[in-house]
């Protein structure tokens, strides 16, 4: 929902700081808010003024008409406000059909004032203007403000004036002193409301006495979609529940999740200890499932509404899944057992085996309390990869332990309603209806040429072939009172279409729809995308691959393309505004179709008028789009091939239809094509509360076209929009069958206000709710059944008498082109494999979250395991012992660094001063380690082991060395020796000697040691040396290694790795200590080189 009811004293907050900067000369509301958690002391010290004045207490949760229903406490002291309070507070209050605990109250002083003094004032916005409402009284007696106050609209495109405000709101105030403040006060209140985007504000009492001007009650909506515009201003907000439901943290954690993602995902829990909980994809279908569970009798035991939808993760699901299985669990057992309804329509981009995943983890976690609770679970889905989605559940259902009934598309959306409440029978096999998709096999496209002429021949061509494009008919069609922008045909099969964003999916799909359609060209020429300079992005045209331009500016693309008239906008709610409006400044320009949810009220208003200027039609926002089979698509209407091939989507039927719901707009291509000839086109105008189309604007192109047959409305709660067609019908200008339904019945079943996942989905008043619609068009002619659930029969019976009366002749069907699948998408559906050019075994970010060798980074960070863990689990694939951990520690420590003078270091700083960058210049100094300087870490584990393996006494190692004429690496250093020994070596020595339960390498080498340093006192068992036999000492004794692992890490070098790493902290360290201190190019000094050089010859 974008418009959300805040608390009065949220209200005033906001007011105060924001109102008196447009000059409305009003006092600053003083208030107080108290709660059960209230320190009545630290209150009354920090407002001081609560013990000097009477007060005015009153609770503050949404509550109308307070006065009426005796909820105001006047002219009481501190104490008695005290006293009011706590016999009320936590407190059940039945108001109207709500039931709910009165739990935050507000305590304002008393303004003295006379009735004469009370005024009213309103604004509220809707889709042309904002209206400012004005009476002259107000009060809690004001009666009918509809029928008394005057009214001044402020059009979208259009200023507010004083003189307006004068002539027209203010013609009962006579006294010209006070009609100038007044006229300032409201002049000054709609610039708040227009600047901080309200949507609705209502005082009344507004008190205007002879020195001042009170706002004693206010009740305020913001749009919440303009959070990110109006948080400095706003500040946070907490939008409070309706009266009757309290607010449960489950709710506020779906709500933050919903926040973060970029899907959409909603909670509100009805009744807790309900029996039927839901779990539903898609807006427009979590509505039609609560109407359905209410109309079947259950709306008693309903516990929840929410949905899921716009292609949220597999771990986005579980977290919502786990939220609604703990909530269903966790309340008492029912009698009756419960229930699950997990459904929805058939997705248009939703990867449905990926969201049932995370259903079936979820699952899997609550299995034993599901058992407990005797839960039944109905599925019903359909959509991209639904037929792996339903395998799985079936699969998993076979071990789940309770009844888990599973069904596809070839079941009605909301028959798994009727099931799991006992009033229709379970069906125990299920037929599926078709295949994910047919594979364009080689020789294909010739198929497809031939295929065409097959069609043609029966009749069956792309519709409106002989039309051109849209452009051209703009002038063409019958007015019938529509929108100008309207009165012509949107699509043709040479519709050409820019697409704003790099929605690379969305793109693919409409080539593939106009393959398999037969156009000649694909639909999108151009692509706009701001963020990357110009340039090509490859596509399938068929299994042939196509460049399509990618411009930065729209100026390039529309100047490139005049062909085009029509736009997919795929930008942000963010961008969405911008974007839109530039694009309109292009008169070539006919179509725009906005994808983005969550627009702010007051642009879209602005972009309806701007449009309606330029003569553009708006399909948005909120919206997957439309479709005209045969000729376009927008973007992922229409779901999956398999879905636009199901529901005869490449070829014209006679049936059009509009929506609001997208996700719904795909169930009624399903119904639609099985309960007649198919789509002829379908619009989905946006669940947003302003949407740039209408109803009416598509339904009277409809009705001038000779081809649509059959007219199909799917409205829902919320808007008047139906009462224009109810008009229309009975006017005569809307005179081709129309079958309507209008989704949301369940709202008045409900006790306290439910706003459904669309924006405009809430009625404001009785006419606005879906009952009195489906009344209205009913008694005006139109075909309205008794509930969805029967709304594809009711739309074959029509359908059937058309045909009869031989208003409708079918034609002959040929068969469904061929067409080509993604590799991508078939090694999705595992239809093929192939071998992985990488494989690991260390880490993973595919998820929601890193994992490090199965361990996810959350748990990493909350175990502490410190850079050892992180090491132990990237390196060896398990967790090691806490002191093996702390050994690779103290190795990185002691090696990270060793002075500048080393080689690595020297190289380092020889590279940071020629003025190359960081990684130039640390690569520089690591690529110097080697035997002989830090590398040599390997060949002297490898020398002690073999030496200590085959039993040579340390003697006899170091005569064979000799004999050799090698080295032992790990002995000797250039400085230190056995009378002036390295501390790093002595802390390592101590540190293994004391942790490691077994160190019999090391204690090797430390005897080697004593006889190196018999023949020279700097032959000392170094740094590398110790690491190194620690090290294997570590691999072989620590319990963690097989004996073959722990020599496979000796053979493969991992042993140096600690230097590696060490050390490269150290040359980091050199090179900023460089940086830092300005050095200059290095040049070595003449009189440090020893030139030799040959003598010359004559």
């Amino acid at each position: 929902m974008s418009a959300k009811a805040i608390t009065e004293a949220t209200g005033k907050d906001i007011l105060n700081r924001h109102l008196n900067q447009h000059g409305a000369g009003a006092a600053n509301c003083r208030f107080a808010t108290v709660n059960a958690d209230t320190d009545w002391s630290k209150l009354s010290a920090d407002q001081p003024w609560l013990l000097s004045t009477p007060l005015v207490v009153k609770p503050d949760q949404l509550i109308k008409r307070r006065g009426k229903l005796g909820l105001i406490g006047v002219k009481k002291n501190f104490e008695e406000v005290k006293q009011w309070i706590g016999e009320r507070i936590n407190k059940d209050q039945k108001i109207g059909n709500a039931v709910g605990k009165l739990r935050n109250f507000i305590i304002e002083p008393f303004i003295p004032h006379t009735e004469a003094e009370e005024m009213y004032v309103c604004i509220y916005s809707h889709r042309s203007a904002d209206t400012i409402l004005f009476y002259h009284q107000g009060g809690v007696d004001i009666g009918d403000v509809d029928a008394k106050a005057v009214k001044l609209d402020v059009k979208v495109d259009s200023t507010l004036s004083l003189a307006d405000v004068k002539t027209t709101l203010l013609k009962a105030i006579t006294d010209a002193s006070k009609k100038e403040r007044i006229a300032k006060f409201i002049y000054g209140l709609y610039a708040t409301f227009a600047d901080l985007y309200f949507t609705y504000l209502e005082i009344n009492p507004l008190v205007v006495t002879a020195d001042n001007l009170y706002i004693l009650d206010l009740a305020a909506k913001l749009d919440s979609t303009a959070d990110f515009i109006c948080r400095p201003k706003w500040g946070e907000i907490d939008y409070p529940p309706p009266f009757g439901r309290d607010a449960y943290p489950e709710e506020a954690y779906i709500a933050d999740l919903d926040a973060k993602s970029g899907a959409s995902l909603k909670l509100t829990i009805l009744n807790r200890n309900g029996r039927i909980w839901t779990m539903v994809a898609g807006g427009g279908a979590s509505v039609i499932y609560s109407d359905t569970i209410c109309d079947l009798g259950g709306a008693s035991e309903l516990a929840n509404y929410g949905e899921y939808s716009g292609a949220p993760s597999e771990q986005q699901t579980y977290e919502y899944a786990k939220t609604i299985l703990n909530l269903m669990t966790s309340s008492p057992k029912h009698p009756d057992g419960k229930v699950l309804i997990t459904g929805g329509g058939i997705a248009n981009f939703t990867n449905v085996a990926a969201t049932f995943q995370g259903i079936i983890t979820a699952l899997r976690e609550f299995q034993p309390k599901l058992v407990e609770h005797n839960v039944s679970i109905f599925v019903r889905r359909a959509g991209p990869n639904y037929q792996e989605g339903l395998r799985r559940m079936r699969d998993f259902g076979s071990t789940l332990g309770i009844p888990l009934h599973v069904f596809g598309p070839e079941t009605h959306m909301t028959a798994i309603c009727g099931m799991a409440l006992g009033k229709r029978p379970i069906p125990q096999v299920a037929s599926v209806e078709f295949s994910t998709a047919n594979f364009l096999l080689p020789g294909g496209q010739q198929a497809q040429a031939d295929l065409k002429e097959a069609n043609e021949a029966a009749g069956l061509g792309s519709a409106d072939e002989s039309d051109g494009s849209a452009t051209t008919n703009h002038q063409q069609g019958q007015s019938n009172g529509a929108n100008s922008s309207f009165n012509r045909k949107f699509f043709s099969n040479t519709t050409k279409a820019i697409v704003w964003g790099m929605q690379q999916r969305a793109v693919q799909s409409m080539l593939d729809f106009d393959f398999i359609c037969r156009r000649d060209e694909p639909s999108v020429v151009a692509m706009v995308y701001p963020f990357t300079g110009d340039h090509k992005q490859k596509y399938y045209w068929g299994h042939k691959e196509i460049l399509i331009p990618v411009y930065k500016k729209m100026s390039d693309a529309i100047h490139k393309h005049k062909e085009v008239d029509v736009m997919v906008n795929f930008a942000s709610l963010r961008s969405a505004y911008d974007s839109t409006l530039e694009v309109l400044e292009f008169p070539q320009i006919r179509t725009v179709a906005i994808i983005a949810e969550g627009i702010p009220e007051n642009m879209t208003r602005k972009l309806i008028v701007e449009a309606n200027k330029k003569g553009v039609a708006i399909i948005g926002p909120a919206t997957v789009g439309g479709v005209k089979p045969g000729c376009f698509k927008i973007g992922n209407t229409g779901g999956m091939l398999d879905n636009i091939l199901h529901s005869k989507l490449y070829r014209p039927g006679s049936v059009a239809y509009v929506s609001r719901s997208g996700g719904m707009s795909n169930e009624l291509n399903n119904i639609i094509s099985k309960a007649t000839d198919g789509v002829i086109e379908g619009i989905a105008i946006g669940g947003d509360r302003y949407p740039g189309s209408t109803f009416m604007d598509h339904i009277l192109r409809y009705q001038s076209d000779p081809e649509t047959k059959l007219l199909v409305l799917l409205g829902e709660v919320g808007g008047t929009e139906e009462y224009d067609v109810c008009a229309a019908i009975k006017d005569g200008r809307i005179t081709k069958p129309l079958v309507a339904w209008c989704i949301g019945t369940c709202a008045s079943m409900f006790t306290s206000e439910v706003q459904f996942g669309h924006a405009g989905s809430c009625a404001n008043s009785d006419r606005e709710t879906a009952t009195a619609k489906n009344k209205a068009l009913r008694e005006a002619g139109a075909y309205v059944p008794d509930s969805f659930d029967t709304l594809g029969e009711l739309i074959h019976h029509v359908y059937g008498e058309l045909v009869k009366t031989g208003r409708i002749v079918p034609r002959e069907e040929v068969p469904p082109p061929t067409v080509p699948m993604d590799y991508s998408w078939a090694r999705e559906l595992g239809l093929i494999r192939k071998p992985a050019s990488f494989m690991t075994s260390i880490c993973d970010e595919r998820g929601q979250e890193l994992i490090y060798a199965g361990m996810p980074i959350s748990e990493v960070l909350n175990k502490d395991v410190g850079i050892g863990g992180v090491i132990s689990l990237l390196w060896f694939q398990r967790c090691l012992p806490p002191y093996v951990c702390k050994f690779f520690e103290m190795c990185l420590m002691v090696t990270a660094d060793h002075g500048p003078a080393v080689s690595g270091a020297h190289n380092t700083i020889v590279c940071a001063r020629a003025g190359k960058d960081l990684v130039s210049s640390v690569v520089s100094g690591l690529l110097t380690i080697g035997d002989r300087f830090g590398g040599a870490l390997d060949g002297s584990a490898r020398q002690f082991s073999e030496a200590y393996d085959t039993n040579l006494h340390p003697m006899e190692f170091v005569n064979k060395m000799r004999k050799e004429g090698k080295l032992i690496l790990g002995i000797g250093h250039r400085v230190k020796s056995i009378n002036n020994p390295d501390v790093r070596v002595k802390i390592i020595k101590e540190f293994v000697l004391e942790n490691f339960p077994q160190c019999p390498l090391l204690k090797y080498a430390l005897e080697v040691e004593k006889i190196t340093t018999n023949k020279k006192p700097n032959l000392i068992l170094n740094v590398d040396g110790v690491i190194a036999t620690a090290f294997v000492d570590m691999l072989r004794n620590s319990g963690s290694f097989t004996s073959e692992e722990a020599q496979e890490y000796i053979n493969v070098g991992a042993i140096n790795s600690l230097f590696v790493l060490g050390r490269s902290i150290g040359f980091i360290g050199h090179y900023m200590d460089q940086k830092r201190l300005k050095q200059g190019l290095y040049r070595h000094p003449w009189d440090d080189i020893s030139y030799v050089i040959p003598e010359q010859y004559n």
